[in-house]
């Protein structure tokens, strides 16, 4: 059974026009998290860039004290992400169970009240380049939210360009946790 969700065409809107704001890559990741935060909900909001060799990098973070930008993660520590980096499969998550079971690093999100999650693919020209990951209290995230989460995500493709091209770090502060 899907929850109803707010109307996605709001933040979609504000989402688009960050995309004109100066301040890139940040200005379009902020307003990606909080387009999400009010489409379907989050507690923890992490975006990372994908590099060579099955690396990925934490840009961007609704909670910087708990999951800091630079963070990196080998696809091998989690042995589905490399089915999302490789083949642009995102990765749903429903259970407290599922998680532990994903991510051996699983303890951090759950300290945070996080038992579900939704690990988005940003591609580009057939490849992954990053991804948008929400987590959010256990049975929050169903199928119903993939194609809008994935949706929304894409808008992270051109900060994700900006930042495999520069190897910068967004200027822009996330706002403090949001979440629904």
């Amino acid at each position: 059974m899907s929850m109803a969700r707010p109307d996605p065409l709001p933040h979609l809107a504000r989402l688009a026009l960050a995309q004109a704001e100066p301040a890139q890559p940040g200005a379009t990741l902020a307003a990606l998290e909080a387009a999400l935060a009010g489409a379907v909900g989050h507690i923890l909001c992490t975006m990372q860039v994908h590099h060579a060799g099955g690396e990925a990098e934490r840009v961007w973070s609704n909670l910087p004290d708990a999951y800091p930008v630079g963070g990196r993660k080998r696809a091998s520590a989690a042995p589905r992400m490399q089915e999302l980096m490789q083949h642009g499969r995102p990765i749903l998550i429903r259970t407290q169970d599922e998680l532990r079971a994903s991510y051996p690093d699983h303890a951090g999100a759950s300290a945070l009240g996080c038992g579900s999650a939704m690990n988005t693919p940003v591609r580009w020209q057939g490849r992954t380049i990053g991804q948008v990951n929400l987590m959010h209290r256990e049975g929050w995230y169903t199928e119903d939210d993939l194609l809008l989460v994935r949706s929304f995500a894409q808008y992270a493709l051109p900060a994700f360009l900006m930042l495999a091209g520069s190897g910068t770090i967004p200027t822009a502060t996330p706002p403090s946790a949001t979440g629904a």
